[in-house]
């Protein structure tokens, strides 16, 4: 029978919120992993999970972590399995959920220094209101700072738009001793009145193997 724990670890700013701790003989069904969106209720439970593609899944009562903001929401990466309906409500099975670091892009004026120390790249993709990342970091014991500078919004001359964002990571110094995975997603929601379809993103981040590069995509 399986066993779950709730579970509180720091990396990266980045919290896991919840995990299911299997015995060995137990089978996983297929699981599904994506970012989404856990919402809390007014007791700080987690009790729902919004996927980019507009579906809701209902997290049952014994797999909701607890003590979180009241009412808020929190971007996760999150692993569950689909489990049927109750009382007409579809639900899933959790198996992990993973806070991601995802604050609200803020304009280079906000920054006393900007940092744009390099990390590699495993996987950028927009999905819904949010670009999410992937990245492997070099580390060793050390806190890393990361965030999201907004350079502006930038009109070309056939009156398409670009919005053009920069990761900040800062490593404080940090010795760059061996690989760590950071899940990032950049909130897009706050551009849908100045950004139509048609219009860019475009992203920039300093890496390891291609010094300052970009990536663009369609909003």
């Amino acid at each position: 029978m399986k066993q779950c724990r709730m579970i509180i670890s720091l990396f990266f700013a980045t919290f896991l919120l919840w995990a299911c701790g299997e015995e060995d003989e137990y089978t996983y069904p297929d699981l599904v992993t994506e970012m989404a969106c856990l919402q809390t209720d007014a007791e700080g439970k987690g009790y729902q999970l919004l996927t980019d593609q507009g579906q809701v899944w209902y997290i049952p009562e014994q797999q909701q972590p607890l003590k979180l903001t009241p009412d808020s929401t929190y971007r996760v990466l999150s692993r569950y399995a689909p489990a049927g309906s109750s009382n007409g409500k579809q639900e899933a099975d959790i198996y992990q959920l993973l806070s991601t670091i995802s604050p609200l892009p803020l304009p280079e004026s906000d920054y006393e220094s900007i940092h744009t120390d390099p990390v590699s790249i495993q996987s950028i993709w927009r999905s819904g209101d949010y670009l999410n990342l992937i990245l492997k970091v070099m580390v060793k014991e050390g806190e890393h700072e990361f965030s999201f500078i907004d350079n502006g919004i930038f009109t070309e001359e056939d009156g398409t738009q670009t919005l053009t964002l920069t990761l900040y990571h800062d490593r404080k110094e940090d010795v760059e001793g061996f690989y760590r995975k950071a899940y990032l997603s950049v909130p897009l929601w706050p551009y849908q009145n100045q950004l139509t379809s048609g219009d860019l993103i475009t992203f920039r981040l300093n890496t390891y193997e291609e010094g300052m590069t970009a990536r663009t995509f369609n909003y």
